[in-house]
């Protein structure tokens, strides 16, 4: 999947913009590296196609940050201006392209980083 047809998904299913869509993509990839470890950052890059694999360089550190789903979509909210309803359905949806997006071992391999309430907040997502 390329990064057109990635936020043209997005756009879709939040009923956003394509503009805001890709805002939100960019912000959610960026916000979820923060609490990857800079290997498995590496291993998502690998993956992505190169706009939204720069997304994830950016908020890629050597500290492992360590927040949960409410506290992600409280920083996509702020960073892309969206409400945080929005802001929710939005990581949710991104969650869920990304899983159409990448090998299933690497999606695997991501959500047992970020954690139980992310796995949680992607199942009520549908």
């Amino acid at each position: 999947m390329d990064e057109q047809e990635f936020v043209r998904t997005v756009a879709e299913r939040t009923g956003l913009s394509r503009q805001e869509a890709a805002d939100l993509t960019w912000a959610t990839l960026e916000t979820l590296a923060h609490r990857l470890s800079p290997g498995e950052a590496r291993d998502l890059i690998t993956e992505l196609p190169e706009g939204l694999a720069e997304a994830v360089r950016r908020g890629t550190t050597d500290r492992i940050e360590r927040f949960g789903h409410h506290d992600s979509v409280r920083r996509v909210a702020e960073r892309t201006m969206l409400k945080e309803e929005e802001a929710d359905r939005g990581v949710r949806t991104v969650l869920a392209v990304l899983r159409q997006a990448i090998s299933e071992k690497e999606f695997s391999d991501l959500m047992s980083q970020l954690g139980t309430d992310f796995s949680q907040a992607l199942d009520s997502a549908g």
